[in-house]
């Protein structure tokens, strides 16, 4: 799963292949994981507050390459690597 971006500790990965849906994105964090879906929501697992909310911020900022990487993904193709947050 390639790591499509990566800040402050936190990992952002996304699958490849048509069989992921909804659209979602995938994070690590020390020894959390968790799916969140496109708005920053948490869909499955768990994620400490703060940088949870990280992501729901870059989520918000990031959504229309997070959205063209997503169709790229659901074609079997490399997603681009997305600007972190800063």
């Amino acid at each position: 799963m390639p790591i499509i971006s990566d800040f402050y500790g936190i990992f952002i990965t996304m699958y490849k292949g048509n069989e992921h849906n909804p659209p979602h994105f995938h994070a690590r964090y020390a020894e959390y994981k968790a799916k969140f879906d496109f708005n920053g929501k948490i869909i499955e697992g768990k994620f400490p507050p703060k940088q949870a909310r990280y992501i729901k911020v870059w989520a918000e900022l990031r959504r229309e390459s997070l959205l063209t990487d997503w169709a790229l993904a659901m074609e079997g193709e490399e997603p681009f690597k997305i600007e972190p947050l800063k």
